[in-house]
């Protein structure tokens, strides 16, 4: 299927090969790649989709939801995730629950499973038990690189599970408080996406489920 201009009412089943920002039925996505290798993502009902990539440098796709960087996490309500995917990485690679805050600037990672390395390298803050699992706290600068915001110096805030899975549900909530708890302040809601990157590496991902529930309402294209 082709799709139209700006992925507005795409149908199911349509693939995206280039950087492209869009709505598809109800929920936020995003393919983004840097120079080098291949990638498509085809757009599957609701937060569903699937990805491919090979050699690529680095990749993103997600499908998540957009706010309008009015409200705090907490004003929102409660953020649950409930997910699935069949998660093919071969190299670096993780899946995430990915997204960004404003004032103060900050990338946030909730990483269920990888591919070779466990992101991201730093030293572990704190653990919090969640969702049947124990996730390290990270905390990590980015010095002048791509924001929400143009270039700019920002925190990277992450929890890692330490074992992998690929299905369940994500209390993101949970995350976000425990990271307050450990001096990591989180600010205005930007984004939250169920996120698929790779770097340097090939893959596949289909995301067979993704619901995302905000304030305890499951988020629908009638439900803004």
């Amino acid at each position: 299927m082709a799709s139209m201009t700006g992925g507005q009412q795409m149908g199911r089943g349509s693939q995206i090969t280039g950087n492209e920002i869009g709505t598809h039925d109800g929920y936020d996505y995003e393919f983004w790649k840097d120079e080098g290798g291949y990638g498509s993502m085809t757009l599957n009902s609701g937060g569903t989709f699937s990805a491919e990539w090979t050699d690529v440098h680095n990749i993103l796709f997600r499908k998540g939801q957009k706010f309008d960087t009015t409200q705090t996490h907490q004003q929102l309500g409660n953020i649950n995730i409930d997910y699935g995917v069949n998660y093919q990485p071969n190299g670096s690679s993780y899946l995430a629950v990915y997204g960004w805050t404003t004032d103060p600037l900050v990338e946030f990672y909730i990483v269920d499973s990888w591919g070779t390395w466990r992101p991201p390298g730093a030293e572990s803050k704190g653990t919090i038990h969640v969702d049947g699992g124990t996730y390290e706290i990270y905390e990590t600068t980015r010095v002048q690189q791509p924001s929400i915001e143009g270039t700019a110096t920002f925190q990277q805030y992450w929890s890692v599970r330490t074992d992998k899975r690929t299905s369940g549900t994500i209390s993101v909530s949970e995350h976000f408080h425990a990271w307050e708890a450990h001096g990591m302040p989180m600010g205005n809601m930007y984004e939250v996406a169920l996120t698929v990157e790779g770097w340097q590496s090939s893959g596949s991902a289909d995301v067979y489920r993704n619901n995302l529930t905000i304030g305890g309402l499951e988020h629908h294209h009638h439900h803004h």
